[in-house]
């Protein structure tokens, strides 16, 4: 065997990965995996990237809740705010290139270096110039909030530090995410750790923003560590304009989707801040940090079975969508899975977590906790437009659900403060995941399963 043979058969072989796990699986699920290495590969990572969730959420919403508590709902309120600016901010840093730059290193491996160092700068640069942005809005929006400014300040160097997940990207692509796990799960502990110190210490709200900061940089260099151990080094990425600008010219759709997506998912807590006070959006950010511990599910399995819908696309047109229509079901399982029983005990929920003083988030959670039914289904289709290469038509899906979320807080907010912010957000994922299907004639086929999903989810 060749040397360059002998590397990709330990290549396919880390990837592959140890499948022992399967016979430990009932004899009739594991009969069903038997041979079926991809969807195993896939299962596999999914099943880290689950874990890491899993970890996520128990850590983190406990370190969290305390934090909340320890704040209150307006100094809590008021990170929730900056956080929001910082995330819309960061739709535009990340340029719309990922998935573009995971289906490139898939399709043509030998130019990984120039791919990586082509997403680096662009990110790098994008990422410092999009920090500068949100300061001067927030500075324009609160001129009188001086303690606003400087957590935005600190929280938006995430921007910039977030360039080095172009790492991750090359992990995506070789199915390989326990590794980013065992990266990122390190600085994760260590921020958590420093959060409990901070309220142990009685600290003040700023340094509760420096430890977000932390967060972000010790997994960038926890990732780089592991990016290392597998052969890869930041040094041999390569700078190539030609390269920079096939991705900026393909990326853009996807960016301004992506932009007007995050809108979505965070105008509410933006708008709140600036038509509300402080305390009604601690309130909704303690409701939506409860809502989305089980975003982890549908983004776990689409990263995972992403690479091989593209694949089975190019292969068979009807594998293909036999599988997305196996994705709408499972997911909309899931979404129901979750949603029913948090109707009934959210206002538990809350209690148990945040105790009285956030009382009045329990409706808000109830509303909210539904949306994550439309949240699974749109993110499946969004992978759906992108295997099909209809890139602009989610632009304009996006643009539709974000249209109607800023037309409902309007008229809502006003109103109904936090309930209205969530009454909007359920109304606008419905439009975006599904009613819009049938506003866009090449989408019917997808509303059409979306509504199968709806009526007859499954597990399997």
């Amino acid at each position: 065997m060749t040397e360059q043979a002998s590397e990709k058969a330990q290549q396919d072989s880390e990837q592959a990965g140890d499948r022992s796990w399967v016979k430990f699986l009932p004899g009739v699920v594991r009969r069903r995996l038997e041979n079926r290495h991809v969807f195993q590969a896939a299962m596999e990572n999914s099943g880290w990237l689950v874990a890491d969730k899993i970890l996520r959420m128990g850590i983190g919403l406990l370190v969290g809740v305390w934090v909340a508590r320890y704040l209150g709902p307006s100094q809590y309120g008021t990170m929730s705010y900056a956080a929001s600016m910082v995330g819309l901010a960061g739709a535009v840093a990340a340029l719309g290139i990922d998935s573009i730059v995971i289906r490139d290193l898939v399709r043509n491996p030998e130019k990984t270096d120039h791919y990586l160092g082509a997403t680096f700068v662009l990110r790098f640069f994008s990422g410092l110039v999009c920090y500068l942005g949100v300061l001067g809005v927030v500075t324009a929006v609160k001129p009188d909030d001086l303690l606003t400014r400087v957590i935005v300040a600190i929280v938006g160097w995430t921007l910039v530090v977030s360039a080095f997940d172009t790492a991750d990207l090359w992990f995506q692509s070789k199915v390989m995410s326990r590794y980013v796990v065992y990266a990122r799960s390190v600085g994760f502990l260590a921020s958590a750790a420093i959060r409990v110190v901070l309220i142990l210490s009685k600290a003040s709200l700023l340094a509760f923003a420096v430890a977000n900061l932390l967060e972000m940089a010790l997994g960038a260099i926890g990732l780089l560590y592991v990016y290392s151990r597998k052969g890869g080094a930041l040094r041999s990425w390569r700078f190539r304009f030609p390269v920079a600008k096939e991705l900026l010219v393909s990326g853009w759709p996807l960016l301004l989707g992506g932009v007007v997506s995050m809108v979505c998912m965070r105008i509410d807590q933006v708008m709140l801040g600036q038509i509300s006070d402080p305390k009604e959006l601690g309130f909704y950010s303690a409701a939506v940090r409860v809502a989305e511990i089980w975003f982890f599910v549908p983004g776990a399995i689409i990263a995972s079975v992403f690479p091989n819908i593209i694949k089975t696309k190019e292969n068979d047109e009807a594998e293909f969508y036999r599988r997305l229509q196996k994705l709408f079901n499972f997911l909309a399982f899931a979404g129901y899975a979750v949603a029913i029983p948090v109707t009934f005990i959210g206002p538990l929920v809350i209690h148990l977590l945040y105790g009285d003083a956030y009382a009045a988030a329990a409706p808000m959670l109830v509303l909210l906790i539904w949306s994550d039914l439309f949240i699974n289904l749109a993110m499946a289709r969004g992978a759906y437009l992108f295997a099909m290469n209809w890139t602009w038509m989610l632009f304009w899906v996006n643009v539709i659900a974000a249209v109607t979320n800023i037309a409902l807080n309007f008229f809502l907010i006003p109103r109904y403060g936090g309930i209205g912010a969530a009454i909007a957000s359920c109304v606008s994922y419905w439009v975006s995941a599904h009613a819009v299907c049938y506003l866009i004639k090449p989408m019917r086929r997808s509303g059409n399963m979306i509504t199968r999903a709806l009526i007859y989810p499954k597990f399997w």
